[in-house]
């Protein structure tokens, strides 16, 4: 008797047992079924060395999100030798500031991004300075340029490890306050860093990596890095909701099915900006339009190859200018200032133009005096706080075309939004006009929100005081919030509803001043886009060191497909084969017990 079992410790559905039982079999028949079944565990063998394509899958689950995001809190290894670094300097208006990203080896899907993380110090603390003013106070003085950025990039110099000096990206990207400046004191300023930077650090930089860019990529930058922070170029898991179509205008490439990005809404105190993904193909009413649209839609490919298309987004970026915050309330106070001027020499009408006659302003707590004062004309205003008349009162400032759902604020091309299956986050002034007073911030609804801003108007002065004497605020609240939070209420309303045009029951806008705990800068898209072609060298590298492989490697690990086709057919030969020696063995025993028969029926007449 010979028995030969083979038990394998794999997966549950690759757990097997086979137990082969053979009587009277001849040695070779047992040499050829011991050969067959260490085939089969050498196969198997060699399919383990390499992960399965389902193993990545099966690794990224929310799991592995939520232990990403709790390392992404750590201290960044900077022992770590697979770790590249790169530094983006934001050169701003008031100051500029300097952060370090760092990023893992590609993890070699050609349709996945870098996975760029901000570096943080032994002490958990983001690796960011800041100094002041602006670059772009070095306008007469352009040769002091490298030494003005020196104590930023010495910060960064001493936080990544000085191997990976020469291998770290240095980008220095200029914003608003060089835009300002006319194009040869921008280019004396550039050539001063492109001469001296490279003498002074050893970081991989060259003269395209410091630019003045426009407020339209800005705006894409922001866009990116927050859309990344919240996974939105992830791919789509099954059954996800959130998931939109997207076509492109090349005719050859199929729509895409991919996750849901999130639009943008962001209200400084002089400007505004808007940015949102137009995931269809736009069409224009006439060549004008088409024009315009130009200069406010932008496509790109995140993805590292220009073939692949899962990463092509067209993106709609605007920002309107005087149209922030504060500047909305100096614009209104100017029309107030000579309206209430030209009333009363027109008509000898002196409301307005004593602190005993004030003029009413709809856009002011109840009770509430103020002085407001332009070219040397004073005016006195007291507040009526009526949410619904201040309304119709900063409506006009929007510069909106009558009946047109094509523009937007001022007249500008608005490229369509699909409000049934979209989503967008609010912040700065969106935030603190929910938040620090209202104390409603994060969902936007805006019946709630309405109610919140008609009861706050209506508030005495002397009450909102006392309010905020008690701390019934933010911390952040001031006599200045309290002041102008009734008529920042109302225009941001107003800009949402009839400027974007947003419907009153949308439900899918966030206010928010952080993602995930922390800040994010238009720095971290900026980063990710110009260093997204780099995964394509990995890439290459892997696919020239599998074509060189060896070929045992190459047949059989590689291509898992004809590796699972060649278990199949061993085992199927190996139950075979087993069933065969069965039916062999049981004509033996059949032909045996025939012969035994035989033998008896013939010795019977012997016994007698």
């Amino acid at each position: 008797c010979f028995r030969l079992s083979f038990a394998c410790l794999l997966p549950a559905s690759w757990h097997f047992s086979l137990s082969l039982s053979m009587l009277s079999v001849t040695p070779r028949q047992r040499f050829i079924g011991i050969v067959s079944f260490f085939t089969c565990f050498l196969l198997i063998f060699l399919a383990l060395l390499r992960p399965w394509p389902w193993s990545q899958a099966i690794r990224n689950n929310h799991l592995e999100k939520y232990l990403d995001m709790v390392e992404n809190m750590e201290a960044t290894d900077t022992e770590d030798p697979s770790l590249n670094f790169g530094v983006v300097v934001d050169c701003g208006s008031s100051g500029s500031r300097v952060f370090v990203y760092y990023w893992p080896p590609h993890n070699g899907n050609p349709h996945s991004l870098l996975d760029i993380r901000q570096m943080k110090d032994r002490n958990r603390i983001p690796v960011v300075k800041k100094i002041k003013p602006g670059i772009s106070t070095l306008a007469s003085t352009p040769d002091k340029a490298s030494d003005y950025l020196q104590p930023l990039l010495s910060f960064a110099a001493e936080h990544i490890p000085k191997k990976k000096h020469k291998e770290t990206l240095l980008y220095i990207l200029c914003t608003a306050g060089m835009r300002l400046l006319p194009e040869s004191q921008q280019v004396a300023i550039l050539e001063d860093l492109n001469t001296d930077i490279p003498l002074q650090f050893d970081f991989l930089f060259s003269s395209s990596h410091a630019e003045v860019i426009s407020g339209k990529q800005e705006g894409v930058y922001a866009w990116i890095g927050i859309n990344f922070v919240l996974g939105r170029f992830d791919h789509a898991e099954e059954g996800e909701d959130t998931v939109v179509t997207v076509k492109t205008d090349s005719q050859t490439q199929h729509p895409v099915s991919r996750k849901r990005t999130v639009g943008i809404l962001d209200m400084g105190g002089a400007s505004l900006q808007i940015a949102y993904e137009v995931p269809t193909t736009v069409s224009f009413a006439s060549p004008e339009q088409e024009e315009a649209a130009k200069s406010v839609l932008a496509e790109f490919n995140l993805g590292c190859d220009v073939q692949h298309t899962q990463h092509v987004y067209r993106v709609y970026v605007s920002t309107f200018l005087g149209f922030g915050g504060n500047m909305a309330r100096q614009r209104y106070e100017d029309h107030l200032i000579n309206s209430t001027v030209y009333r009363s020499r027109m008509t000898g009408d002196q409301t307005g133009m004593s602190a005993t006659s004030p003029s009413p302003d709809p856009c002011l707590p109840v009770g509430l005096t103020d002085t407001v004062q332009s070219n040397g004309q004073t005016v006195f205003l007291r507040g009526q706080g009526d949410w619904s008349r201040c309304l119709d009162v900063v409506r006009p400032f929007l510069g909106k075309t009558n009946g047109s759902t094509s523009s937007s604020l001022g007249g500008v091309y608005q490229a369509p939004i699909n409000f049934h299956n979209s989503e967008f986050y609010g912040f700065s002034e969106f935030y603190y006009c929910m938040e620090d007073v209202l104390r409603i911030g994060g969902h936007y609804n805006s019946t709630k929100y309405t109610r919140a801003a008609t009861d706050y108007c209506a508030t005495k002065w002397s009450t909102l005081k006392q309010r905020l004497d008690s701390k019934l605020f933010t911390s952040q609240t001031d006599l200045h919030r309290l002041k102008y939070q009734c008529f920042k209420s109302a225009w941001m309303y107003e800009v949402l509803h009839t400027g974007f045009q947003f419907p009153k029951d949308y439900p899918n806008l966030k206010t928010a001043q952080l993602v995930y705990d922390k800040e994010v800068q238009w720095t971290l898209g900026a980063i990710l886009f110009k260093i997204r072609f780099l995964p394509l060298r990995d890439l290459q590298v892997e696919a020239f060191r599998q074509s060189h492989s060896s070929w045992i490697r190459f047949s059989f690990v590689y291509n898992h497909y004809l590796i699972f086709a060649c278990i199949l057919v061993v085992v199927l030969a190996i139950l075979l084969y087993i069933l065969r020696l069965r039916r062999i063995h049981r004509r033996e025993q059949r032909s045996a017990a025939t012969l035994d028969l035989l033998w008896v029926e013939e010795g019977e007449p012997l016994k007698g």
